[in-house]
C-alpha cells in the first residue's frame, strides 16, 4: 500500500505542476533567478516552483535529490531523483517540448521512473517492473495504443555540440532531430528509430528514463547513451559508433 501511495503521489505532483502551467503561470516565472542549482545551471523561477511542488508531495515518503536544491535528507530508505523542469530552455523560449522527470530509488536500485511531457499533457512511467504506462494528466486515465510502432527519425540530444558525429550520421543518411529535453526523449525512445545522448550522464536526466526503457536495446558508456526498440538498428549502430 505504501508503494502504491508513492506512485500516486508522483502522479498527483505532475498533475499539480500541469495545473499551475494552465491556470497560475505568471510572466515573472520566466525570470532567471541567478541561483545556480545543484546541477550547475542558472535556475528559472519556474524551476523552483515546480521543485517545491514535488517536495511537498513526496517528502512524506522519501529523501529528495533534485537538480535545483541537491539532496534533502528526510531519513528515509527511498530517494526521489528529480528534474523539476526538463527542457528549461525550451520552456523559456515557448518551444513546446518540456516536462518533468522523477526516478524512485530504494537502496541502490531504481524501482520507478516517471517522465511527463507537459506540452502534450502526458506522463509515461514504469513502476516496480510492471509494464510501461502512458497516462493523460488531464483525465488521470491510461492512454491506450499510445506507442508509435513505425518511425522515420531518430533523436540526437546535445547533437549541436558534436558536429563531427552529426556528419557521420548524415553521411549514413540517418534523419535525426535535436529536441532539447533529454529525459523526455530517452523515456519515449519507442517512438523513434533511436535516441542518442552525448554529454555528462547525470542522474536527474537519465535515471527515470533508463528505467522506463529497461527492456529496450541500449549502449551506455562514458558520455554516451544509445537506446532503440530495434535489434537491427542496435547492431548497425554498434558498427557506426566505432567511427565516433
Amino acid at each position: 500500500m505504501v508503494l502504491e501511495n508513492i506512485k500516486n503521489a508522483v502522479i498527483k505532483a505532475n498533475i499539480e505542476v500541469l495545473n499551475y502551467l494552465k491556470n497560475s503561470l505568471k510572466k515573472d516565472d520566466f525570470i532567471y533567478t541567478n541561483q545556480i542549482g545543484f546541477g550547475g545551471d542558472n535556475s528559472l523561477k519556474i524551476d523552483i516552483i515546480f521543485e517545491n511542488i514535488f517536495i511537498e508531495h513526496l517528502k512524506e515518503f522519501g529523501n529528495i535529490f533534485s537538480e535545483e536544491c541537491g539532496f534533502k535528507d528526510f531519513k528515509k530508505d527511498i530517494t526521489f531523483i528529480i528534474d523539476p523542469l526538463d527542457g528549461s530552455n525550451n520552456f523559456f523560449s515557448n518551444l513546446p517540448y518540456y516536462g518533468t522527470s522523477v526516478a524512485i530509488k530504494k537502496g541502490e536500485d531504481i524501482i520507478g521512473g516517471f517522465v511527463a511531457n507537459l506540452a502534450l499533457e502526458t506522463l509515461v512511467y514504469r513502476f516496480l517492473d510492471d509494464e510501461v504506462v502512458y497516462l493523460s494528466l488531464n483525465s488521470n486515465k491510461e492512454l491506450r495504443n499510445r506507442i508509435n510502432s513505425s518511425s522515420k527519425v531518430a533523436v540526437f540530444e546535445r547533437g549541436y555540440k558534436y558536429s563531427d558525429i552529426c556528419k557521420i550520421l548524415n553521411d549514413k543518411n540517418i534523419k535525426f532531430r535535436v529536441l532539447g529535453a533529454t529525459a523526455i526523449s530517452l523515456a519515449n525512445a519507442r517512438d523513434y528509430d533511436f535516441v542518442l545522448f552525448m554529454g555528462e550522464l547525470r542522474a536527474f536526466d537519465i535515471d527515470a528514463a533508463m528505467y522506463i526503457c529497461k527492456d529496450l536495446y541500449k549502449i551506455v558508456k562514458n558520455n554516451l547513451i544509445f537506446i532503440t526498440k530495434s535489434k537491427d538498428c542496435f547492431n548497425d549502430f554498434k558498427e557506426i559508433i566505432k567511427h565516433f
